[in-house]
């Protein structure tokens, strides 16, 4: 059978305090929806559907890479009229996944379990036991252990408060069974709203069996309401990717004090220190060690390569060996080769660095080319800016610049050249010549320091 599934992402949130509706807000650098979507779409999938309504132009937009078909809730009258508007949308001899956007967490494999058991023709409901179940419906049980009921917590008896295992809210179930039950939904509630819900009460007097599925981790099926629960829930997945890394064989110095918003592959015998943040796509070599205070986004880092403290790197390629920082940032664009370094207070945007090549300290290089071998000296920066248009400098293998030099681009410094300290280079320099662009010193022997001027 086709699988289908159904995102509730319509509600503004408004416990979130926020002009952003909740399911924009991120966890792991992702919004909400766009979270559980894209795990949902690495199923089989023959629709993915997402019910919007407050701020509906930018929910969709968060989907739309996903090739999501979003319909639209104009009144917001309940879960039940909810799906039931994106229901109108599906195969009826599909498999339907109902799930709600701001509960971003449930595991791809969690999701396949409830679809490969619906199959046959199952109610299949995830629920989670809790230590402290205030406030969620109960699952009610029969003395043979099958599903009887949801009760409200208000509307529970003491035996019934007693029960631990309560209901997300999330289900799957043939599009048929769904699409029999919705208009048997009544608004007899204090609400007057359409609860979905009511769903596990007509499976059970139509025979239908209804299974119960529950992932490993009560936080991958919990939602978020308002930001105390998503800090909470950032904070609990920002542990468990720690402790998976650790398990992998990363070094984390604090697993209390990593952020890892993205992607983050990494091989054997990684140090990671405390304050690290991850974003996007980041891959480490064998052998890397990161300092305090580092980000990296979209970026690879080769085997043996060191980052220390407070350096940020977007965008970046670096290659084995390499040293960087403190106090670096490599811009998109920049890619390092083997050995290189680029030390404290050095940026360097849409620039190859070539192999032992070094700017070790308060340099800039901009749209540069630079071979193998070369010394920046401190303070250099390449000038690649007219205020319109960008400019590339090359520098050639084994070029020395000295200190407090500018190169002003276009322009090229020939293989095995020297630059003179505090020189401003708007010239092409042959290889192996020595250029010197400065004023002429002048010492003055007859000369007055100038003396306080009296009250």
């Amino acid at each position: 059978m086709s699988v289908e599934a159904i995102i509730l992402a319509a509600g503004q949130g408004t416990r979130m305090r926020s002009k952003l509706p909740k399911v924009l807000h991120t966890l792991a650098g992702k919004p909400l929806v766009t979270r559980l979507a894209e795990t949902t779409a690495s199923l089989d999938l023959k629709g993915l559907h997402v019910v919007v309504g407050h701020a509906a132009d930018q929910v969709s937009a968060a989907v739309s890479h996903l090739g999501a078909q979003c319909h639209f809730q104009a009144d917001q009258k309940g879960t039940g009229h909810a799906f039931g508007i994106a229901s109108e949308h599906v195969d009826n001899d599909s498999i339907l996944l109902l799930m709600y956007a701001d509960s971003p967490l449930i595991p791809a494999d969690v999701m396949q379990q409830m679809v490969d058991h619906a199959q046959q023709d199952k109610l299949v409901m995830l629920t989670v036991t809790l230590d402290d179940p205030t406030g969620f419906g109960r699952i009610v049980r029969n003395d043979n252990h099958q599903v009887q009921a949801i009760v409200e917590h208000k509307d529970a008896s003491p035996e019934q408060l007693a029960i631990g295992e309560i209901n997300t809210g999330v289900y799957a179930l043939p599009a048929k069974r769904l699409k029999e039950w919705l208009p048997r939904l009544d608004t007899n509630n204090a609400q007057g709203e359409l609860y979905v819900t009511d769903i596990v009460e007509f499976a059970v007097t139509d025979g239908v069996d209804i299974e119960v599925v529950q992932p490993q981790y009560v936080e991958q099926a919990l939602g978020v309401n308002d930001r105390i629960q998503l800090a909470e829930l950032e904070r609990w997945y920002q542990q468990f990717q720690a402790t998976e890394l650790m398990r992998n064989g990363v070094q984390v110095a604090d697993p209390t004090r990593i952020d890892v918003r993205g992607e983050l592959t990494c091989g054997q015998d990684i140090t990671i220190d405390i304050n690290c943040v991850f974003e996007g796509q980041v891959s480490l070599g064998d052998d890397v060690f990161i300092g305090p205070n580092c980000t990296i986004k979209d970026a690879s880092v080769g085997a043996g390569t060191v980052i220390k403290a407070n350096s940020v790197i977007e965008g970046a390629v670096i290659g084995e060996q390499c040293d960087i920082g403190p106090f670096a940032r490599l811009r998109p664009g920049s890619e390092l080769a083997n050995k290189a370094k680029v030390g404290n207070f050095v940026e360097t945007k849409k620039t190859y660095l070539g192999e032992g090549s070094k700017a070790n300290h308060f340099t800039y290089l901009g749209d540069t080319v630079v071979g193998q071998g070369v010394n920046i000296g401190a303070g250099t920066i390449t000038c690649n800016y007219d205020g319109v248009n960008k400019f590339q400098t090359n520098i050639e293998d084994g070029v020395f610049v000295g200190s407090n030099s500018s190169l002003v681009a276009p322009v090229t410094i020939g293989s095995g050249a020297t630059v003179g300290a505090g020189s401003t280079v708007t010239k092409d320099v042959p290889a192996d010549s020595l250029a010197v662009a400065r004023g002429k010193q002048r010492n003055m022997a007859a000369w007055t320091k100038p003396s306080k001027l009296a009250k």
